[in-house]
């Protein structure tokens, strides 16, 4: 019966395979063991310092996000400054300018007026010397003949018409 033994177990053959075994553990224990369990422990501790490493640059990242935040804020604070400080000066030059122009306005203004004063004198000098000067014609003329009612009214109508033509 062959089959039979085919599927037969042979108990000193389980023996010799579980011996066999035990020393392949004891083996490995003894020389391979520490080795792989370090290997295994230097890659856990290469992993939790990776985990470690990206904790700390996330929180970084965070910080730097909140930096950069208050950075656009404190900018934003300072743009809305330096405007409204351009928009001040701007202001304050234009009223500067303005006050300028006024001054000046009121500066040409009382020129014109003392240019028009002095016009007034030097016209009302010259109408006076022509005055004087017809008013000494019509006296010669009056020494020159006798005069009546009649050439008097004559001699002053005359005066009246040359001073109304000379001004």
């Amino acid at each position: 019966m062959k089959v039979l033994e085919f599927i037969s177990i042979d108990a000193w053959t389980i023996i010799f395979q579980i011996c066999n075994l035990l020393i392949l553990l004891l083996l490995v224990r003894k020389f391979l063991w520490k080795r792989v369990m370090a290997v295994m422990d230097a890659r856990q501790e290469e992993i939790n310092g990776i985990y470690d490493a990206a904790g700390k640059d996330r929180e970084q990242a965070a910080q730097m996000k909140q930096d950069y935040i208050e950075r656009m804020g404190n900018a934003r604070e300072e743009a809305d400054r330096l405007v409204k400080n351009a928009v001040d000066t701007a202001h304050n030059r234009g009223d500067a300018i303005v006050n300028e122009a006024k001054a000046e306005a009121v500066h040409l203004k009382q020129k014109a007026e003392q240019d028009i004063e002095q016009e007034k004198r030097k016209a009302y000098a010259e109408l006076m010397g022509e005055i004087s000067g017809m008013a000494a014609d019509i006296a010669g003329r009056m020494v020159e003949r006798e005069i009546n009612e009649a050439d008097h009214r004559e001699l002053v109508e005359e005066f009246i018409k040359s001073a109304g033509e000379a001004s």
